[in-house]
């Protein structure tokens, strides 16, 4: 498994990231207890806060339910990376 970046990947990871630490921080959950919901690790969790990771669709699915949202709540909008 690759590490994972020492910045966000994209402006796409940085603006889910935030969007995952804002709905977290709305349900009052630290990063521990929101992962443990959603089936991640809080490290993993920590890394997708910061945009430091690029999703697989079963993580974003993971973290939509653990966070009682829909996922396109969290991925609406989001600019398509430039390769």
């Amino acid at each position: 498994m690759p590490a994972p970046s020492k910045s966000p990947v994209s402006p796409a990871t940085r603006e889910f990231g935030r969007r995952v630490h804002a709905r977290r921080t709305e349900l009052g959950l630290n990063q521990e207890k929101a992962a443990e919901r959603c089936g991640l690790h809080w490290t993993y969790l920590g890394q997708v806060e910061r945009g430091r990771r690029n999703l697989t669709l079963h993580n974003i699915l993971k973290i939509a339910a653990g966070l009682d949202t829909v996922p396109g709540e969290l991925v609406d909008g989001l600019e398509v990376p430039a390769d």
